[in-house]
């Protein structure tokens, strides 16, 4: 599913390290958190769904915020 060209890349979901600062892991969404999985690079895309095997073990819930880019 793809997003509306106006909220791709303006948003971010962000999973927080739980234990190195400065270790979390970024990715493109729209407003609502959704993530267009076939945007994303095969790295991309393992890395985010490795992050959400491991919410509450390595990292915390993801938050939305705004994209500083």
């Amino acid at each position: 599913m793809a997003m509306p060209a106006t909220s791709q890349g303006c948003y971010e979901l962000r999973f927080r390290s739980l234990f190195n600062e400065g270790r979390g892991l970024a990715f493109p969404c729209g407003e609502d958190g959704q993530i267009d999985l076939d945007s994303l690079s095969d790295k991309a895309r393992n890395s985010y769904l490795g992050a959400r095997a491991l919410i509450g073990r390595e990292y915390a819930y993801p938050v939305v915020i705004q994209s500083t880019q």
